[in-house]
């Protein structure tokens, strides 16, 4: 069930999403950012955009990781919250992104999207690409999606993390994550018309990517909801 007005956090909040490939991590933020006022700062679709045919190596990685930042900067900088939709699956990740999060003021909260394997990659493997959650997602190979889960780190109580199923329908993971937030003091009334700054447009690539081989783009502007 939608709520009539946006939650807002009483601070800038960073939301992590952690989770096998095919956990529902994306279409979780899909929905929450209808219900809690912020940006979905989205890896793949990012790469859908500056890549015709991405290549998924190791510069590739690297551009996209820089524009994530970079964009999760800006928006925590203006005082919005963003919803993190790319991998952050080592602890070295999530403590590095904590810390870019603490020197802009924001929280941080890490969403664990919790399955079996064997159903999250027959998810993957089901998806509609002609969908706005799936049209963007990485295809996984067995062997892919093995390697892929062999890397993740599971989150620790330092991590200050969320569980929710993801098997569950968005209303019922709704209800989980909110009481979190609700808990920890993270959010504050929607009423009203908010003061904060609102996601809108920003430039899609910071000046010293600009110039980059891989990035020779004329679509460098994306709209994040």
């Amino acid at each position: 069930m939608y709520m009539k007005n946006k939650l807002e956090t009483s601070k800038p909040l960073l939301l992590l999403l952690y989770g096998f490939p095919g956990s529902g991590k994306t279409h979780f933020a899909r929905n929450l950012v209808e219900n809690l006022r912020s940006a979905h700062v989205h890896g793949d679709r990012i790469r859908a955009e500056l890549f015709e045919e991405p290549q998924y190596d190791r510069q590739e990685n690297g551009i996209i990781t820089q524009l994530m930042q970079y964009m999760t900067e800006e928006f925590l900088s203006a005082g919005v919250s963003v919803i993190y939709d790319y991998t952050t699956i080592r602890k070295s990740q999530r403590a590095a992104l904590r810390e870019m999060a603490r020197k802009k003021g924001a929280n941080t909260l890490t969403v664990w999207f919790q399955m079996d394997e064997d159903s999250a990659f027959i998810r993957t493997n089901n998806r509609d690409r002609r969908r706005g959650d799936d049209k963007y997602a990485v295809e996984y190979t067995q062997e892919m999606f093995k390697k892929y889960v062999n890397h993740m780190q599971h989150p620790e109580m330092r991590d200050e993390y969320v569980v929710v199923s993801g098997k569950h329908t968005y209303p019922s993971q709704q209800t989980s994550f909110f009481k979190k937030l609700i808990e920890e003091g993270y959010i504050v009334s929607g009423d009203g018309q908010s003061k904060v700054a609102k996601p809108g447009m920003i430039n899609l690539i910071p000046r010293n990517l600009q110039h980059t081989d891989r990035t020779q783009i004329r679509r460098r502007n994306i709209n994040i909801r």
